[in-house]
C-alpha cells in the first residue's frame, strides 16, 4: 500500500504519512505518550499467548475451578468488554454483564479483570485490546494530547469501515470531529464480524455522524458474472438496514446458480465431490480454482471423507482438517487409551484433560517410574505402593481415579458398540461441558466437532451393522488412523480444493464455488432465528459465500442431517427464496416427488413446487424473522436391520438407451440408509443417470438416483 500511494504523492510526501493497522497505529500514538498513562514508552505487548498465560496463573492464584474459569473463555469476555471501553470499575457495577457472568458460573470475573489489569501495570505491558482502550483513555483525560493529534492528522482515511468496533469508531471520531476530513471505504452488504465486536452502525449511520458527507458508490464488479452478481443483489435486497446500491458486472452474463437438494449430509458430500471431479476431468478446471463454503467447522468432516474417497486433494484454509482439531484428537486418544492402556501417548493427553488436578510434574514422575522398573506408565498407576510412586495421598488418588474410569470403559467395549461406547467417554469425561456455559463461537464449534465425530462413528456402527459385523471401536480407530495419516502427507503440489467456513473467505475469490449446508437452523444459525438484527447479519455472511464465484456458483442442502443419536429433518435455507429465481436453476435430476414428505407444502418438486411456492407468496413478502413457522418439528427416523443385504453396484456411465437393462429389478425390495425399506416401482434413465421411483411406505414414493442413493437389495 505505501508503495502504491509513493507511486502517486512521491516518496518525499508517502515517508511522513501514518499508515497501519488501527492497533499499529495507535501504539505509535502511546508510546510517545505513554508516561500520562504510567507506562514507559518500552512497555511490552502481550499477544493472546501472554494474556492466556497471566489469566491462567491468577485463576489458579485464586483457587478458582480452572474448567470453569478457562483461561481462553475469560480472556474473550475481557477483550470483549475493552473494545467495549468497560473498565475493570464500571464492569463491576455493570448489572448485564455481572448477570451473564452469574449466568455462565462465572461470578467473579470482574474480579480476574480487576487484578489482569493491576498486573499488566506492573508487567509495564499493555494487550492488544489496550491499543484501543487506552488510547481512548489518554484522548478523554489528556485533551491537550487529543488537540495535537487532531492538528497533525488533517486527513484521515479509514478502509474496511464496516468491520469497526466502537472503541475504534469512537477514536477516529474524536480526531475528526474539528475538521471533518474523512474519508471511509467499506460495503455493509459485507459486514460480517458482530462476534468480534464489529458493529454495521458505524457505517451506515455515517452520514448521520458527518453532516457534510458525500457518497461514491463502487458499483461495478470486476470478479463475478453478472448472473451471480444479479442474484447477490436480489438476495440483498431483503436486508432492511443497509445503503441501497446496484451492482453491475464486467463479465458476461453466465450460468445460472445451480440449487440441489439432497436427501441427506451424506449424500451432499457424494455429489459435491462427483461435482468436483467431472469440474476437473471434463471442463479443464484445475482443483486449486474451486472452493467448497460452509457455515461451521464441523460440516468438513463429511465434505473430506467424500473428497478423500474420490481421491480428490483438498485443504482446509484457515484451519485444521477435521481429525487434526484439538478436541477431536482429545476424544481419540481417550479411545486410544481405552482399546490399548500401553498407549503412553495416548495417556500423555489426555491424563488431565479436562483438568483433574494431575499436573505435568506427577506425569513425569509416572513415566520415570515405568522407565526404571521396565513397565507401562498404565502398570504404575495400577500398583503404586509396588513400584514406590512418589507421590502424595491426594495425587495417589487422583490417579487410581483416572485409572478405574479407563477400566471401566475398557471393560465396557464387550457391550456397547463403538458409538454408544464413545458417547458414554465424552459424557462421563465432560469433555466438552465447558461449552455448554459459554456462548462463544470457539465453544459453540468445539461441541459441533464432537457431536459431528459421534456421526461419524454412527455411520461407522450402521456400515458394520449392515455387513454383518461387530461395530468395535478399535476397527473404527484403525480407519481414523489412516484419515490422519493423509492428513499429515505434505503434498508439493498446490492443486487442491479449499475448504473453509464462509466467514474464513471473505477478500478471497474462485472460478468455482459450492455453499453447502444451506438448511433452516444452519444457515441462517439457530442462534440467528429470534433476531432481524442477527438475521440481516446471516443474509450478509451468504451474500459473501455466493460473492466469492467468478464463473460458477453452485447451492446444496440437505433434507436430513445425522444428530444427536437421530436424523434430524430441515427446511431449505429462506436465504435461497430471498434470490430472484430467475438466476436460479434446479437441475432435474435433484428434484423431489414425495407426496408425503414434510416438505410437501413448500418443496414438493423443488424444480416446480419450490417456484410455485414463491408465486403463490404476496408481492410484499419479506421473510417472517421472528416465526419459527418454517421450522419443522425434529423427528427420528426408525431404524430396520434385515438379515441380508447386497450391495447394489452402480456404473459410472450407463448407457442411455429404452431397452437397457435395470440395476435393480422392478419389484425387488430395497433398503435405504434414511428411508428404510421399500419396493421399486420403476427404473428409468435421466441422461447418464439411472433413476428409480421406490415406495417406502409410510416415508413415500421417492425417486433416487441410484448413482448416489447407497441402496441395499434385499436377497
Amino acid at each position: 500500500m505505501k508503495n502504491r500511494i509513493a507511486e502517486l504523492v512521491g516518496e518525499r510526501i508517502a515517508r511522513y504519512l501514518w499508515m497501519g493497522t488501527f492497533h499499529s497505529v495507535f501504539s505509535r500514538i502511546l508510546r510517545a505518550e505513554a508516561d500520562k498513562l504510567g507506562f514507559t514508552k518500552n512497555f511490552t505487548i502481550y499477544d493472546s499467548s501472554d494474556s492466556n498465560s497471566l489469566i491462567k496463573s491468577i485463576i489458579k492464584g485464586m483457587k478458582l475451578d480452572e474448567k470453569i474459569y478457562r483461561p481462553g473463555f475469560v480472556h474473550s469476555r475481557i477483550s470483549s468488554a475493552k473494545n467495549n471501553l468497560i473498565t475493570p470499575g464500571a464492569y463491576a457495577g455493570n448489572t448485564d454483564m455481572v448477570r451473564s457472568d452469574m449466568h455462565a458460573r462465572v461470578p467473579r470475573l470482574h474480579e480476574v479483570y480487576k487484578i489482569y489489569t493491576e498486573k499488566c501495570k506492573q508487567a509495564d505491558a499493555m494487550d492488544f485490546d489496550d491499543l484501543l482502550l487506552q488510547t481512548n483513555i489518554l484522548f478523554r483525560d489528556f485533551p491537550e494530547v487529543l488537540q495535537k493529534y487532531r492538528e497533525h492528522f488533517n486527513y484521515i482515511l479509514v478502509d474496511e469501515y464496516q468491520d469497526t468496533n466502537y472503541a475504534q469508531y469512537l477514536i477516529i471520531k474524536k480526531l475528526s470531529e474539528q475538521h471533518e476530513r474523512i474519508c471511509v471505504v467499506g460495503d455493509d452488504a459485507q459486514s460480517i464480524y458482530s462476534f468480534r465486536g464489529a458493529n454495521i452502525d458505524n457505517i451506515l449511520q455515517f452520514k448521520n455522524n458527518y453532516q457534510s458527507t458525500q457518497v461514491f458508490k463502487l458499483e461495478r464488479n470486476y470478479r463475478s458474472t453478472q448472473t451471480i452478481v444479479n442474484a447477490a443483489n436480489s438476495l440483498i435486497d431483503k436486508n432492511e438496514h443497509r445503503i441501497p446500491k446496484t451492482v453491475y458486472s464486467e463479465k458476461a452474463e453466465g450460468e445460472k446458480i445451480k440449487v440441489m437438494q439432497l436427501y441427506s449430509d451424506f449424500e451432499e458430500g457424494a455429489v459435491v465431490a462427483e461435482y468436483v471431479k467431472d469440474l476437473k476431468e471434463s471442463e479443464d478446471y484445475l482443483y486449486q480454482d474451486i472452493a467448497v463454503l460452509y457455515r461451521t467447522n464441523a460440516q468438513s468432516r463429511v465434505l473430506e471423507d467424500q473428497l478423500r474417497k474420490s481421491l480428490i486433494p483438498y485443504r482446509i484454509y484457515g484451519g485444521l482438517s477435521f481429525y487434526q482439531r484439538k478436541e477431536i484428537k482429545d476424544v481419540i486418544a481417550y479411545c486410544r487409551l481405552v482399546c490399548n492402556p500401553s498407549d503412553e501417548e495416548a495417556l500423555k493427553r489426555i491424563i488431565n484433560t479436562p483438568a483433574r488436578g494431575i499436573g505435568d510434574t506427577t506425569v513425569n514422575k509416572v513415566l520415570e517410574c515405568a522407565m526404571l522398573h521396565g513397565v507401562t506408565a498404565w502398570e504404575v498407576m495400577g500398583d503404586i505402593l509396588k513400584y514406590n510412586l512418589q507421590v502424595n495421598a491426594g495425587t495417589a488418588a487422583k490417579l487410581t481415579k483416572f485409572r478405574d474410569m479407563i477400566r471401566v470403559f475398557a471393560e465396557q467395549r464387550e457391550v456397547l458398540d463403538a458409538y454408544q461406547l464413545v458417547d458414554t467417554i465424552i459424557k462421563t469425561t465432560g469433555i466438552i461441558s465447558d461449552t455448554y456455559t459459554d456462548s462463544s463461537p470457539e465453544s459453540m464449534s468445539r461441541r459441533e466437532n464432537v457431536q459431528e465425530l459421534l456421526n461419524a462413528i454412527h455411520e461407522f456402527c450402521e456400515i458394520k451393522t449392515n455387513q454383518n459385523e461387530p461395530s468395535l471401536l478399535v476397527d473404527f480407530l484403525a480407519e481414523v488412523s489412516l484419515l490422519t495419516d493423509q492428513d499429515t502427507d505434505k503434498n508439493a503440489d498446490d492443486d487442491k480444493v479449499t475448504l473453509m467456513t464462509v466467514h474464513a473467505a471473505k477478500g478471497l475469490e474462485f472460478k468455482v464455488v459450492f455453499v453447502v449446508g444451506m438448511e433452516e437452523e444452519l444457515f441462517p444459525s439457530t442462534f440467528a432465528m429470534d433476531s432481524p438484527r442477527e438475521l440481516e447479519e446471516e443474509r450478509r455472511l451468504f451474500y459473501v459465500a455466493i460473492t466469492r464465484a467468478e464463473e460458477r456458483c453452485f447451492i446444496t442442502y440437505a433434507k436430513s442431517r445425522f444428530k444427536n443419536g437421530q436424523v434430524n429433518f430441515a427446511n431449505p435455507s429462506r436465504f435461497i427464496r430471498d434470490i430472484d429465481p430467475a438466476y436460479l436453476d434446479h437441475p432435474a435430476d435433484f428434484q423431489v416427488k414425495s407426496k408425503s414428505s414434510f416438505f410437501d407444502d413448500d418443496v414438493d418438486d423443488f424444480h416446480g413446487g419450490f417456484r410455485n411456492f414463491r408465486q403463490r407468496a404476496p408481492k410484499s413478502y419479506t421473510p417472517k424473522y421472528t416465526s419459527h413457522q418454517e421450522t419443522p418439528e425434529i423427528t427420528s427416523m426408525p431404524q430396520s436391520s434385515p438379515k441380508k443385504l447386497t450391495k447394489i453396484r452402480t456404473s459410472d456411465q450407463i448407457p442411455s438407451d429404452e431397452n437397457f437393462t435395470p440395476t435393480i429389478p422392478i419389484g425387488k425390495f430395497v433398503k435405504h440408509q434414511l428411508f428404510g425399506i421399500g419396493k421399486v416401482l420403476s427404473v428409468s434413465m435421466t441422461g447418464a443417470n439411472e433413476k428409480a421411483e421406490i415406495d417406502f411406505g409410510e416415508k413415500g414414493v421417492k425417486s433416487l438416483l441410484l448413482k448416489f442413493a447407497k441402496l441395499e437389495l434385499l436377497d
